[in-house]
């Protein structure tokens, strides 16, 4: 029988920010996400930066990424699969607590966060803007944890912040953000597929947009990987920048942007080699980005959740 004193058990709108939804709980949220993504598939991506090196030895890279990771944890020991990880776990989480918190407030401004409604503009400009902000502060670090994958670092750094050391008393600063251009013409068109992927994806699945781990997880996981496999020659020159400093080959050493990237890259290796990696990449994007949506909606989910009891 019903109770008649009973209070109505509120349902909140998961979607829709509440005004007690703060900018830090929403950077908190991210942070969590990037930190859990990044750590979760970086043996991966170690091996995609082998791959992507241009003219790498024989020693350095398999045919392919199984037979490149176990020939990379047997000449170099199984730890070197998370050589460089430092530098993700210190620049990930403030990267994407400012990548989250900036692609919720675009859409919330754009109109994006009404429930049952598709808002394919506001996904695609909220996505962009987010990752113009967050690259900004992750350059950097990204630059040091490509210099850390590569073979022999172990010789040349000790930790992230020698490498740091020494990538800017031997280059300058400049060497920090000379692939940002680069990064910017892949990221900004990767997160503005992806986030139109999965807005769409996850409308269609879900158009309540109640917090469900299934669609998530798999709306992230085909987002990230459709947009991985689209932006890879944009990733093949960003290594090739952010790897020049540390290369014997003088002429590349000497690459400073991202069309003289694709020449030389073009004049070596062809159409081809724009896409070196691809199959490392998108196996890493797929479920990063799986574990990042999942991550980040459910820290969204328990934040809200926590609001609307406390108000």
């Amino acid at each position: 029988m019903a109770q008649p004193n009973a209070e109505p058990v509120e349902d909140y709108d998961y979607e829709s920010l509440p005004p007690n939804f703060s900018l830090l709980q929403n950077m908190a949220a991210g942070a969590f996400a990037g930190i859990a993504e990044h750590c979760a598939m970086y043996p991966i991506d170690a091996i995609k930066t082998r791959m992507q090196i241009v003219n790498p030895t024989s020693s350095t890279v398999g045919t392919g990424v199984i037979q490149a990771t176990y020939r990379m944890a047997s000449t170099e020991g199984f730890l070197s699969l998370w050589r460089g990880m430092s530098s993700v776990i210190v620049g990930a989480g403030p990267a994407h607590a400012v990548y989250f918190a900036t692609y919720e407030a675009v859409k919330h401004i754009m109109g994006g966060n009404q429930a049952g409604v598709h808002h394919p503009l506001a996904a695609a400009t909220s996505g962009a803007c987010a990752t113009i902000a967050s690259d900004a502060l992750m350059n950097p670090f990204d630059v040091i944890k490509q210099r850390m994958q590569i073979q022999n670092s172990a010789k040349m750094y000790r930790s992230m912040l020698d490498c740091a050391k020494y990538v800017y008393r031997q280059e300058g600063l400049a060497a920090f953000y000379v692939s940002y251009p680069t990064t910017l013409s892949m990221t900004v068109p990767f997160t503005a597929l992806q986030f139109l992927a999965y807005e769409s994806i996850s409308t269609s699945m879900n158009p309540a947009k109640k917090y469900d781990p299934v669609t998530h997880c798999f709306a992230g996981a085909v987002a990230g990987g459709f947009a991985a496999a689209l932006t890879t020659p944009m990733d093949v020159i960003k290594t090739m920048l952010q790897t020049r400093g540390s290369a014997a080959d003088a002429e590349l050493r000497t690459v400073n942007g991202f069309m003289a990237g694709c020449r030389l890259l073009y004049q070596r290796e062809g159409a081809r080699g724009f896409f070196k990696g691809v199959r490392p990449r998108v196996l890493t994007t797929m479920p990063s980005t799986a574990i990042c949506w999942s991550a980040y909606e459910a820290s969204k989910a328990y934040f809200i959740h926590r609001n609307d009891k406390s108000s």
